[in-house]
């Protein structure tokens, strides 16, 4: 039998917790996109900027992008590697990665493909990808050893991985306000706007238990990742990790 992991703050079998990851995405996929605006208030945008600013992507690379869901990042990361790349954009939930689908459609990016993967059992070569990214999507993997492994596995020498994810807050005297946001106002706002007040709790409870920026790093160093290195957004309300296959 296999152990237990986080389903937020509730402990649940490591086989049940990709199901249950599955129910919140395919539950918000349609108000996805807007709920991001509203409980971030629009910054989002600049960290998915800042994560890919900061994975160098050079025209004509190839590029993975995990838990592409909408297709921000992936949107983004075509861009920079033009009409001679090629961006895979990766995705557990299938309606989350057909939103983002019929979204970059209608955008008409050149060297784009779409694929339903688990980050922990990646459906591609060795060394196939000069950079890999994963955006908002770590915190929702059960054994995050593993994917930071595959996505060490998949890059090319000298490749580069990104993880964007929420953090730990820096500044102690912000906490108390920052846990009246999440516990309070998200939910109603998941239930006023998405019609589900029970996914966005699971939201918070998430942020909680991923590991801290230290911790995360270490993971990478221990997947294999040279050169770790994490940049606090907002304080730490979001942290832009970055690690690079030898």
């Amino acid at each position: 039998m296999g152990g237990t992991t986080h389903f937020g703050f509730e402990r649940v079998a490591e086989e049940d917790k990709p199901r249950r990851v599955a129910a919140v995405f395919e539950s918000v996929a349609d108000r996805y996109d807007l709920m991001n605006d509203l409980m971030s208030l629009g910054l989002h945008r600049l960290w998915k900027r800042f994560a890919v600013a900061l994975a160098q992507v050079r025209r004509g690379e190839r590029v993975l992008d995990l838990a592409a869901g909408t297709g921000d990042l992936t949107r983004l990361l075509a861009r920079a590697a033009g009409p001679e790349g090629r961006v895979v954009a990766a995705d557990f939930s299938r309606p989350m990665l057909a939103r983002g689908r019929d979204r970059l459609l209608d955008e008409g990016l050149a060297g784009l493909s779409w694929v339903q993967a688990d980050a922990e059992r990646l459906p591609f070569a060795d060394a196939s990808f000069d950079c890999v990214t994963i955006g908002f999507g770590l915190r929702n993997v059960t054994r995050k050893e593993r994917a930071l492994a595959e996505m060490h596995r998949v890059l090319r020498p000298g490749g580069r991985a990104l993880v964007l994810e929420f953090s730990h807050l820096r500044l102690a005297a912000l906490r108390p306000l920052y846990d009246l946001y999440s516990f309070a106002v998200l939910p109603r706002l998941g239930a006023l706007v998405a019609g589900d007040a029970a996914s966005y709790r699971y939201l918070a409870e998430s942020i909680r238990v991923h590991p801290d920026q230290r911790t995360l790093e270490a993971m990478m160093r221990e997947a294999g990742f040279e050169g770790c290195e994490h940049h606090n957004l907002c304080a730490g309300v979001v942290a832009v990790h970055r690690g690079w296959r030898a």
